[in-house]
Order: C-alpha cells, then structure tokens, then sequence
C-alpha cells in the first residue's frame, strides 16, 4: 500500500547538519502515527551526507525511508525533482534539510491539500513577519525583500515568498508538470509556482515559523545574478510553449 504522504529532503554535503533535523521529521512520523515516507536525495555530494541520512533512517525502522544518490552536483531544484518523483504518496511535502520552517508546521500545508482546496501549498515567510523567530543578517535579508520583488515583476507571480523551502504538492495534479521543468538550481522554486499557475493549479501562500540556520549555501550576490538568467529563461519558456503538455 501507499503512503498518505511523502517528504522529501534536498541534501547537498549536508553530513554535519543533517542528521538532528532528519531525526526530528522521523520522530515526528512517529509521534504523530503518520502513514508516511521519507525520501533524502543526497545530490552529489563528496561528504558523508548519504551514510548519515542511511544511519538516521536505520534509527526509525518502522518508517518507509530511502536514500538517492547521484555523483554529479546537479542543483536543489533538480534533487527536489528527483525526490518527487520519486514519491508514492498522493500528496508530497520538500522541506529544507535544515529544517529553518519546523516540520510541525507541515499540517498548515498538508491539510488544505487533504481537503481539496489547493493543489500546491507553499510556505511564506513574509506574510506574517512576526512569525520569523531568528532573522537572517540584515544585508540577507534586505537582499531578499529586493529579490521577492524582482520576482513578482518578472515572472508575474502574485505571491511574496517564493523561495520558503516548504512546499506541498498535490501530486495527481502537479506530478505530471514535473518533465516540463527545465531549472536545476536558485530560480526552480518559481518555475515550479509559474508552470502550476500556468496550468490553472489552485495555489495557496501559507505564513509559516521560520528560522535563519546558519551555513546556507545561498549567495546574494552569485545567485541574485543567477535569478535573472532564470526569470528569463521562464519567460521564454512559455512564450514558446515549452510549459505545455503534449
């Protein structure tokens, strides 16, 4: 049988932070009685990201679990696709490996799938500021309200976080978008967002508890400089049809 949910965790050379924070979603299936998977997608890291997530996994035996690798760095965006294909539940939540939003944030996500409102549900950080508990730097953070912006402006985007790693899929819906997506890395969380608007998804922003953990991998300026080429790239994208079904 399926499970009712899976989640998947994005790891880049991960192997110092991500044993606490998988621990804490497996203990939390547990503690919950949840009926779900857990899918790591170690995307080419040269640590021990992989063993770790395998030991931690070996820690909850009764949970489904399993853990991708590849050799080549290929970008979240494209480890996330990885995991959610990957997914055999009906429904599919990515949460950084960091854990910045809690995982006992995932039923404000989960629950509004279940019931059939949405089809993607995604995390935000800026619509209720006061639910941030530990803020970025404040270049960082400047940086990203710029960013946010830029992005409404160029992808025609109506939400004000994007790229809160905390989203939730309705998989019957969305799983089929996901051989149209063609951006690996910074900018796949708008792409992600565009082509389920593209496709008339129902799309809901969700304020979520959000902590800054230090040791992103995130650069403001070598991606800000990325995002454009991506934002681009969406747009030409569905200017020539490449978003659509055959």
């Amino acid at each position: 049988m399926k499970p009712e949910l899976s989640i998947v965790v994005p790891a880049f050379e991960e192997e110092t932070r991500l044993g606490a924070p998988l621990a804490e979603i497996f203990a939390f299936i547990e503690k919950r009685k949840l009926d779900a998977e857990v899918i790591v997608v170690d995307d080419g890291s040269k640590d021990q990201t992989a063993a770790v997530a395998r030991e931690t996994a070996a820690r909850f035996p009764k949970i489904p679990a399993q853990v991708v690798r590849y050799e080549e760095n290929r970008g979240k965006g494209y480890a996330v696709r990885t995991g959610l294909a990957a997914a055999k539940a009906d429904i599919a939540l990515f949460s950084d490996a960091d854990l910045s939003t809690p995982i006992e944030e995932l039923d404000k996500l989960v629950e509004p799938l279940r019931r059939g409102e949405y089809d993607v549900a995604f995390g935000s950080r800026a619509l209720d500021r006061s639910l941030i508990g530990t803020h970025q730097p404040w270049r960082r953070e400047q940086g990203g309200k710029v960013m946010n912006l830029i992005i409404r402006t160029m992808s025609g985007l109506r939400f004000s976080d994007t790229q809160c790693g905390f989203k939730a899929f309705n998989m019957i819906k969305f799983g089929p978008l996901l051989d149209l997506m063609t951006i690996d890395r910074f900018g796949f969380d708008v792409e992600f967002l565009f082509v389920a608007e593209y496709h008339h998804l129902r799309l809901r922003e969700i304020p979520v508890r959000w902590n800054n953990v230090e040791g992103s991998k995130v650069s403001v300026f070598r991606d800000t400089r990325r995002m454009f080429g991506e934002l681009n790239l969406i747009r030409k994208n569905a200017r020539e049809g490449r978003y659509n079904l055959k």
